[in-house]
């Protein structure tokens, strides 16, 4: 498809509103291009498929988002917060039910009718951000430095410091508290008008009005439909994403009332979905469990309307569109170095090999791509986005040639730091968007340069970050000297090693530790407690998913050994440690022990909450409190978390002092550890 086609495509889906087929699609587009295209329709297929623009009804028919979501209903539940100030916040509450190309403070809302009208309410960013953590966690800052020029600003001036106070917009609501008699526990139930535009008729509900058996049965729709969209989307490109599937697939119950509120669904009523790290990012997942690592940073399948030069460079695992291409053209010209060998090196980076066909093909598309850029390049109106796009250029070039040499290395994956190749991934897919970003020359505002270039700052740190826990990893790898091997389980064979991964749930803590096979889950219980440095103050038990017709968990016997476990078929357990800590165990690759082999952590990341906080949630919120850096409830944090807790600190050679070099551990509160293998 051309881009022209595509803009069709686009425009079609966000105008229709009732069931469509290719038919009505490839007409529409070829009223605005008439060009030929015999694939035309196989195009918009797979477009509609692998990019989740459109909801499939049957094997010929689609839904557009405005047509699922456009007119249905849905609820907000107003926080204390706002109800004290007469506002409500718009934020995330109307994912998926607007167009996601709209910013929160362009929507409309109607009371009654009359548009409600919008004021701006100043406070810290730290007390908006939860309301708009459905997008993500990690762009909460985002949107909120994106609601006016003066909060991007204030962020553009320290982007490793929020600023001290922002301002949002904000519905003003105090004559509609009043007037309506609101009171705490009731609810709003807002009516998609018009989905493009983004705009919603409120209605009050009272918090009786509905009974329990009616929201249960929304609550059921709502555990479906996110447990099929996670079945069959994975953790999809977004959590928007995400939530616009748990609705389709959670049906016509899911999109209309009584109904729960999303957020609080999510954050208050399911034990069954949860948020969990991705990454950089964060995504809705299965409670419990994380969501599994990529062994490369591209897997999805090529799409048919590729040209040839983005169809080689993505089987040669750089998935760039022609406008990255570009944009390293634009680059070679504001370098003033025009030869086309460097451009290619500079795109394709010597860890991945081209055939010479490949490279002839590329050379000629750069060279065309050249003559063009040169009739209208300007090296004095670049100058705003020539430094910009120059590193963006190298960090996209650094994290292909980081991945190519990963992907064919002689390394073990379970060694590399968790999700190594979706965070390479994911930099990669935010560098190829700026840099089509850049394929212009057009200059943007300064305020936007001044974002992208902070953006660009904090991609780079998190590459850097990532590439020395990588080199780390590599380091114990070969350090340690332990190859993977294929190992033949020999009946009289109890002398192999496995490595396990233990992660503790909802925080970014993990340890790699090599155990025997013959290791009991009594004793792994003992590693757990050295490697997270607990004392064993509270009850605990493993436990693994159940197969077959009687889903759940069952308990298992503390005198399992590893090796049992794997003959079982039982990769994955979990370790529940009192009633507010569960740490989520891997049984990764065998390994050969090297003589005089002993149990030991070989890699890990992050400082374990200690056994006292009242779980995740609170930790989290305690970390938060510890990285503003004073005040009453900084010190009330530091006390809760002990004078010796370093945020994120993680020390090997402590963790293996404390796991002991023939496993005789003693640990505080918990007696001497003999392993009994």
């Amino acid at each position: 498809m051309t881009p022209n086609q595509e803009d069709a495509l686009f425009d079609f889906l966000e105008n229709v509103t009732g069931p469509f087929t290719l038919e009505d699609v490839s007409a529409f587009i070829r009223m605005v291009e008439s060009k030929k295209n015999s694939r035309l329709e196989r195009e918009i297929s797979v477009l509609l498929d692998s990019r989740h623009i459109a909801f499939r009804l049957d094997s010929s028919r689609w839904v557009s988002r405005r047509g699922c979501f456009e007119p249905v209903s849905f609820v907000i539940s107003p926080t204390q917060l706002e109800l004290l100030n007469g506002i409500l916040i718009p934020g995330h509450r109307c994912i998926p039910f607007a167009n996601p190309g709209l910013l929160p403070q362009e929507y409309t809302f109607y009371w009654q009718g009359t548009p409600i009208p919008m004021e701006t309410t100043e406070g810290p960013p730290e007390d908006f951000y939860p309301y708009y953590c459905l997008f993500g966690e990690e762009y909460a800052p985002q949107y909120v430095a994106r609601d006016n020029p003066q909060n991007e600003s204030a962020f553009n001036s320290d982007p490793y410091e929020d600023p001290p106070e922002v301002s949002i917009s904000t519905l003003n609501m105090r004559n509609i508290y009043r007037e309506s008699g609101f009171v705490p526990g009731d609810r709003f139930v807002a009516r998609s008008r018009d989905w493009k535009a983004g705009s919603f008729e409120l209605e009050r509900v009272g918090r009786d009005e509905w009974s329990q058996t009616e929201l249960y049965d929304w609550f059921e729709a709502a555990e479906s439909g996110f447990k099929n969209s996670m079945a069959l989307l994975g953790p999809g490109v977004s959590t928007e994403e995400q939530i616009a599937y748990a609705y389709w697939y959670g049906g016509k119950r899911m999109r209309d009332v009584p109904a729960y509120a999303l957020e609080d669904f999510l954050y208050e009523k399911t034990d069954r979905i949860e948020i969990v790290p991705y990454g950089i990012e964060t995504r809705f997942w299965y409670a419990g469990k994380d969501i599994p690592d990529n062994r490369d940073i591209e897997s999805s399948p090529a799409l048919p309307d590729q040209t040839i030069v983005e169809d080689i460079l993505f089987r040669r695992k750089i998935p760039v569109s022609e406008f990255v291409i570009q944009s390293y053209v634009l680059d070679a010209l504001y370098r003033g170095d025009e030869d086309i060998g460097h451009i290619i090196d500079r795109l394709v980076p010597p860890a991945v090999h081209l055939e010479t066909g490949e490279r002839n093909l590329l050379a000629d598309y750069i060279t065309g791509a050249l003559e063009e850029f040169r009739k209208t390049y300007t090296l004095f109106t670049d100058q705003g986005m020539g430094p910009i796009r120059q590193r963006v250029g190298e960090l996209h070039t650094a994290v292909i040639d980081l991945s190519a040499r990963l992907y064919k290395g002689d390394i073990d994956p379970s060694w590399l730091p968790k999700h190594t190749f979706i965070i390479l991934s994911q930099i990669q897919g935010h560098a190829a968007g700026l840099l089509e970003d850049l394929d212009t020359n057009e200059a943007p505002p300064e305020t936007e340069l001044e974002t992208l270039d902070n953006t660009l700052d904090s991609m780079i740190e998190t590459y850097e970050d990532t590439k020395e826990l990588i080199g780390d990893a590599m380091n114990n790898f070969r350090r340690n000297n332990l190859s993977v091997v294929r190992y033949q389980p020999d009946e009289d064979d109890d002398k192999g090693w496995r490595m396990v991964q233990i992660s503790v749930r909802g925080v970014e803590v993990w340890r790699r530790i090599v155990v025997p096979e013959t290791c009991r889950l009594n004793n792994l219980h003992r590693i757990i407690q050295a490697s997270m440095d607990w004392t064993g103050s509270f009850p605990h038990r493993f436990s693994a998913e159940q197969s077959g017709d009687a889903p759940g968990r069952q308990n298992l016997d503390g005198k399992l050994k590893i090796g049992e476990l794997s003959a079982q078929g039982i990769a994955e357990l979990f370790y529940e440690y009192g009633s507010k800590w569960t740490v989520r165990v891997l049984v990764l690759s065998r390994h050969e022990g090297a003589k005089g082999e002993t149990i030991r952590c070989v890699a890990g990341a992050g400082a374990a909450p200690p056994e006292q906080v009242e779980g995740p949630l609170r930790f989290r919120k305690l970390l938060a409190l510890l990285e503003d850096g004073g005040g009453a409830e900084w010190e009330a944090a530091r006390r809760e978390v002990g004078p010796d807790f370093v945020p994120g600190h993680f020390d090997m050679e402590q963790c293996n002092r404390n796991l002991g070099p023939v496993c005789a551990v003693q640990s505080p509160g918990m007696g001497p550890v003999k392993m009994d293998y």
